[in-house]
């Protein structure tokens, strides 16, 4: 079992949603070195707001995709681990989908060329359950086909397909961690990029009406934000992940009915709901089977829904979001 502490850590997409939240767990596990690189494309400075005070962190404005500054970087750093957190949001595919597909491929490119030259020695890739489009059973575990259906999403599958094919024929010490939905704090809030719970509660503080797009009965598998750092941290911890690709999710589904009821009753709103057509390309159905985790990570959801939309809303009222 390897121990974070220690240990000079490199979180690309640092300063993101699910980054930020990792770079404060790898400083509360003692880690010699958290160096976050973030190019701002959605990474916010407010993110990263406790940790910047921190000693043993390190931030670099920069693109994960360029190898020339990655490898700066690394040497200057001395970078025993990457946990690969750089993208772009799914709704990007719909403004700009050549870089929505392009940005995850390049960056794994580019951390597998450096890893395969010695630059670090542990790759925890990032990849999403988009890459499996619609659900063709359901719960999906990781033999489940890959059918994406955006450019986001192909993305992702093209990544893992490449570090998975060299985490095998370059025996490189690799592990993919394939999140579904996940929800928390810092989860951006501003503009067409938004996630559907921050959007949501702002609308509803604002007087304005919920957004239901479609018959609001797709289904998505929602993991708290620090549940998916966990099995991230548990994922670098456990060698016998090497290799393999391994969901992270709560294990249950719900429909975006209950998931914007949920927020309606929580803020006290009992009015009616507008209604748009479904979006193209959407996934129908997402539901995480995750007994690959349970076996090899040790990783069971600690947070239910209920509290972990409570702590969510609250925190975007308490930090002025909503």
């Amino acid at each position: 079992m390897h121990s974070i502490e220690g240990k000079n850590v490199l979180v690309t997409g640092g300063a993101g949603f699910i980054g930020s939240h990792l770079c404060d767990e790898l400083l509360e596990q003692k880690a010699n070195k958290v160096v976050c690189v973030d190019n701002f494309f959605l990474g916010k400075m407010e993110n990263i707001a406790e940790a910047i005070t921190n000693n043993n962190f390190v931030l670099y404005r920069d693109d994960a995709r360029q190898f020339g500054v990655m490898q700066s970087i690394m040497e200057k750093e001395k970078v025993d681990v990457v946990f690969n957190m750089a993208t772009i949001a799914l709704n990007y595919s719909f403004f700009n989908p050549f870089d929505a597909y392009m940005v995850n491929v390049q960056i794994a490119e580019t951390l597998l060329e450096l890893l395969k030259v010695g630059m670090y020695k542990t790759l925890i890739h990032t990849s999403s359950s988009e890459a499996y489009g619609t659900a063709q059973y359901s719960p999906m575990d990781e033999n489940h086909p890959t059918d994406p259906t955006t450019p986001y999403a192909a993305g992702k599958a093209a990544a893992d397909m490449m570090v998975h094919s060299f985490a095998k024929v370059s025996e490189l010490d690799i592990s993919i961690v394939r999140p579904f939905n996940n929800y928390g704090p810092r989860q951006n809030a501003e503009g067409p990029l938004a996630g559907i719970i921050p959007v949501t509660a702002k609308r509803l503080k604002n007087g304005e009406k919920p957004i239901v797009n479609g018959d609001g009965e797709q289904t998505r598998d929602f993991i708290y934000v620090k549940d998916t750092v966990r099995g991230l941290m548990l994922a670098y911890e456990k060698e016998e992940s090497r290799g393999m690709i391994i969901n992270l999710g709560s294990g249950k589904d719900m429909t975006m009915n209950s998931l914007l009821q949920g927020i309606c009753d929580y803020m006290g709103y009992t009015g009616e709901w507008e209604h748009k057509e479904e979006r193209t390309s959407d996934v129908r159905n997402l539901c995480a089977n995750i007994d690959r985790a349970r076996k090899v990570l040790g990783f069971e959801p600690q947070v239910n829904f209920e509290e972990g939309i409570k702590e969510t809303l609250d925190w975007y009222k308490n930090n002025c979001v909503i």
